[in-house]
Formats: structure tokens, C-alpha cells, sequence
């Protein structure tokens, strides 16, 4: 005899153990660090006041458009130029995912942003690889666990992937999982970058390429066609190769069929895609089509800072806006778990030996 699994509440939600595969780690400091780093090195922030300082960087990303809401980077990358100071920024990243109910994190950020200090590239690695560690060390001694992989990526406007697929291929023993390309899709197609995608193939490297964001169909065809990719960052724009007719069903095209039959993952990333013009509302965002025609979707923050949001608060928008439960839950985190770029063998113990026995606890009760 079955019975109803129990509802999801936000306090249930935060305990679940989440995956998350795409968050920025310059986008996700605390407005408080931020407010204390900017007063050391004498940056000025349009305010000093932690909580003003949040409703700021909420508000200026809250522009519809993607060049715009990278600007406001401008204030987080300022206080990250020294060694304290990045590894203060991962370590704190660290102990809050785990608070969130975290328990595997791939955070990426650009190397080649913090070198303004006079930080050479493996510097800057073996830094943000410290910090994380102690922030790990925190969390544990608090009760929480959680492991961090690190994305490397390449600015697309600085031209320097090559040299970042090299600084990947030379970390990855320490912790270091993977490559992306970030920054301003249009004008700056994934294909400029083949070099690097040769060197990390050749190499059996792993890489996600952020596209389908803001330029749409043409960079995701780019990203798997031409560049190989294994994920894609974002790809919310996939949704428009899929018709859906008067009759309610959806009809995909070859693009958008390709990407689901292949089980290509999807890194959405629901608020920060509103920002950025994806969609209107939480209700009107792709995810809620691309689940049900069984994509490959996972949940993902992006850049908690600018988007005010945690895993929790996502999923928990989620819920809201499409009647979620756990078993739809646990898929999402099931599908990150396997997306990710570690070994079969450690992602499989942590499916069988925290998630499913997470989600089974929650839908109890």
C-alpha cells in the first residue's frame, strides 16, 4: 500500500542534498566581504551598507540584458586581486553552499580576472584551491559536507583560451575538473576557440561552454557540432527549436532533438536567465517545457550575489511555479549528479549513499 509522499516545504527543501554544476564564484560573494575587502583597498561601492549593497547588485542585474548584468562584476572582481582575499571569497563560498544543503559544487571563475595584483595564472589556481579547502574544513567542522570541483574558464573577449585549457590540463590532479568559456556570446562565437577544445580532448579533459543564453540556437549548433562540448552552460535557449502546437504536444526540432536523444545536460539557471532576457517570469521559463519533453535539466544559481538566490530558493521557485514533488526533485539532482565531471565511481556513491537516501527521507517526512 503507497502513500502520499510528504509535501515540499522550504524547511525540507534546505535539508535535501543539492548538485549544483554552474556557479560563478565572483558572483557569489557576501555583500558584507564585499563591503570589507572594498574598504582595505580603498575601492568605492555605490554604497557600504551590506544589505543596500545586495538590493544593488540584485536591481542592476535585473536589466533584461546580459552585457549589462556583467557589469556589475566590476565591483566584485576590484576586491579579488590578492591572495587573502581570494581565498577568503572560496572559503566563505564553500561553508555557504554547504549551509544550503550543497553536497557537490563545481564553482568556476576566469583565472585571468585576478591577475591585476601581479598574481601569475597557477597562482591565482593554487590560491582559490586553498580557500576552498579551509571552507570545506569549515563546513565539516560544522556538520555539513560537501565537495568543490573547479571549472578554469576563458574570457571569450581576451583570447586567451588556449592558455587556460593548458592551466586545466595541469591542475586537474588538484581539484581542478574542468574548462569553460564564459563572458559576451554575440560576436564571440564557441568555434574561435577550437585550439583549446583540441587541447583538452587530446588530453581527456572535460569542458561545458557557456551557450544558448543570450545569442540563442546558432552557439548551441557551435558548442556541440563544432566545439564538442559535454554540457552546456545555460542552453535555455534550446527551447526555441521546440513548437508547441494548438493540440498542446511539442514538436522538436533536429537541433533541440539531438541535444535531449543524446542526453546533452542542460545548466539552467531560472533567475539568472530572468535577468538576462530569457523569460518573463519563473512560470514562463523553459524549464518547465524542457523537463517534461525529458531533457537532461539541472538546477543551477549562477551568481547567488546578483540574483539574490540559493539552490534552495531555486528549487523552491520551481515548486511554486510547476507543482513540483520530490520525485521530480531528486530527478533534477540525480541528472547533475551524473552530469558531472569527476569519476563514474564517486558520483555513483554519492547518488546511492546521499541523494536517494535524501530524497527518500524527505518524501517520508
Amino acid at each position: 500500500m503507497s502513500t502520499a509522499a510528504a509535501p515540499v516545504t522550504p524547511a525540507a527543501l534546505l535539508r535535501v542534498p543539492k548538485v549544483l554544476l554552474h556557479d560563478h564564484l565572483d558572483g557569489g560573494l557576501r555583500p558584507a566581504t564585499v563591503v570589507e575587502l572594498a574598504a582595505a583597498r580603498g575601492h568605492a561601492l555605490p554604497t557600504t551598507d551590506p544589505d543596500a549593497l545586495g538590493a544593488w547588485f540584485r536591481e542592476s542585474a535585473d536589466s533584461g540584458s546580459l552585457e549589462r548584468y556583467l557589469e556589475t562584476f566590476a565591483h566584485t572582481l576590484a576586491v579579488m586581486q590578492d591572495e587573502a582575499a581570494l581565498a577568503r571569497v572560496a572559503a566563505e563560498c564553500a561553508e555557504d553552499l554547504a549551509a544550503d544543503g550543497v553536497v557537490y559544487a563545481e564553482v568556476r571563475y576566469a583565472p585571468e580576472l585576478f591577475t591585476e595584483r601581479g598574481l601569475d595564472l597557477d597562482a591565482v589556481v593554487a590560491t582559490v584551491q586553498a580557500g576552498f579547502a579551509e571552507g570545506v574544513r569549515r563546513a565539516a567542522a560544522a556538520g555539513r559536507s560537501i565537495r568543490i570541483g573547479t571549472l578554469l574558464c576563458a574570457m571569450r573577449q581576451n583570447d586567451r583560451a588556449l592558455e587556460v585549457a593548458e592551466l586545466v590540463v595541469r591542475h586537474r590532479g588538484e581539484g581542478v575538473v574542468g574548462f569553460d568559456i564564459a563572458g559576451p556570446e554575440a560576436g564571440y562565437p564557441p568555434s574561435r576557440y577550437l585550439p583549446a577544445f583540441a587541447l583538452l580532448r587530446g588530453a581527456n579533459a572535460h569542458y561545458t561552454i557557456h551557450a544558448g543564453e543570450a545569442f540563442g540556437l546558432p552557439s548551441i549548433q557551435e558548442a556541440i557540432q563544432h566545439c564538442g562540448t559535454e554540457r552546456l552552460g545555460h542552453g535555455v535557449r534550446i527551447a526555441d527549436d521546440i513548437e508547441v502546437g494548438a493540440d498542446g504536444r511539442a514538436r522538436l526540432g533536429t537541433l533541440a532533438a539531438y541535444v535531449r536523444d543524446r542526453r546533452i545536460p542542460l545548466e539552467l539557471c531560472p533567475s539568472s536567465n530572468l535577468q538576462t532576457g530569457a523569460a518573463a517570469s519563473i512560470a514562463e521559463h523553459p524549464f518547465g517545457l524542457l523537463a517534461e519533453q525529458r531533457f537532461r535539466v539541472t538546477v543551477n544559481t549562477d551568481n547567488r550575489l546578483m540574483s539574490a538566490c540559493s539552490m534552495t530558493s531555486e528549487m523552491q521557485a520551481l515548486v511554486d511555479a510547476f507543482g513540483y514533488g520530490w520525485d521530480d526533485l531528486r530527478r533534477f539532482t540525480v541528472n547533475a549528479m551524473e552530469s558531472a565531471f569527476i569519476g563514474w565511481d564517486e558520483r555513483l556513491e554519492l547518488i546511492e549513499k546521499v541523494i536517494e537516501p535524501g530524497y527518500a527521507a524527505a518524501a517520508a517526512g
